[in-house]
């Protein structure tokens, strides 16, 4: 991007937004919003922080994630999930900004045996991924210059996330039963904000042609594929340094017998063909981008406070 532009941060304190933060930090002018300065559930303060923002980009990285959760409170996982990217999309239409929203492998049901295309019919078991495909339906009916990416198992060195529920439980228990019978890739919080970075600069410097050949949806995940149990694993295996070689034993469990309030898909691996065919953009294997947010988790803080 060779002119500093305006950049809107939704969900800016999130996993996601911190990297979208640091990715997009020499881009221009960064506007950051999260659940402390807007309520996204209000439709009137997200029409008026954008209009006091004026970005040329809004980056959504807001989401309800709290996948149980949601099936006792639907009002407020559609409120966040669908109402705000609608209104955020009509907002950048508007003002005629790109738009850029995160969406969720928990769309579909999980009974394909391979990858997942964007043209395979969503089908989700629970209203998070209910909510989640209302959201990208409503972003696609307003249209205009946006970009939808499907993501899954994101994790990252902020917030709340897998990796570092792992961390902590490492230094509590000796054994964890972790479900092994659901499949899909972990992507890293650091790869997804790099790769939207490079997707973004490059449409708006006219790379990827008109907005008509771009705009759309896109699967954007780490290639490869794993089990929560696989993950676990692959997490306290890099991990031996700063837990200081207490890893707990990981028992493998199934789905039936870990019951939760959400149903998941049993496998929710994304392709990303779509993604590398019209952005030539391709994120790193799983386990690569595991060895780069632990690196990083090691460099800024004692084994104590990971």
């Amino acid at each position: 991007m060779k002119n500093r532009l305006r950049i809107l941060i939704a969900g800016a304190a999130g996993q996601v937004g911190r990297e979208l933060q640091r990715s997009f930090a020499d881009a221009g002018e960064i506007i950051c919003h999260d659940c402390d300065t807007a309520d996204l559930a209000d439709p009137d303060q997200v029409r008026a922080m954008v209009r006091s923002a004026a970005p040329q980009i809004i980056l959504n990285a807001a989401a309800y994630t709290a996948v149980d959760r949601a099936e006792s409170e639907r009002n407020a996982a559609m409120a966040v999930n669908s109402t705000a990217p609608c209104v955020l999309a009509e907002e950048a239409r508007r003002c005629n900004a790109m738009f850029v929203h995160y969406s969720t492998d928990y769309v579909f049901d999980g009974s394909k045996l391979g990858p997942w295309m964007e043209s395979d019919k969503p089908n989700p078991l629970n209203v998070y991924g209910a909510s989640k495909l209302a959201g990208e339906e409503a972003v696609q009916q307003v249209g205009g210059k946006y970009l939808i990416f499907r993501t899954s198992w994101v994790y990252g060195p902020h917030g709340r996330n897998f990796l570092l529920t792992m961390l902590h439980l490492a230094r509590e228990r000796d054994e964890l039963s972790i479900v092994d019978d659901q499949f899909g890739a972990p992507t890293s919080s650091i790869e997804l904000a790099d790769a939207t970075r490079a997707i973004v600069s490059g449409a708006l410097e006219g790379k990827f042609g008109p907005t008509e050949n771009w705009a759309g949806l896109y699967h954007m995940t780490c290639s490869g594929s794993t089990t929560w149990r696989g993950f676990a694993n692959a997490i306290f295996a890099r991990s031996a340094g700063v837990l200081q070689g207490k890893a707990p034993a990981v028992k493998p469990v199934l789905s039936s017998e870990y019951v939760t309030a959400a149903k998941r898909p049993r496998n929710s691996v994304l392709s990303n063909e779509k993604l590398y065919a019209r952005f030539g953009s391709k994120l790193a294997p799983w386990e690569s981008a595991l060895d780069a947010v632990i690196s990083r988790l090691a460099a800024k803080a004692p084994a104590a406070e990971l």
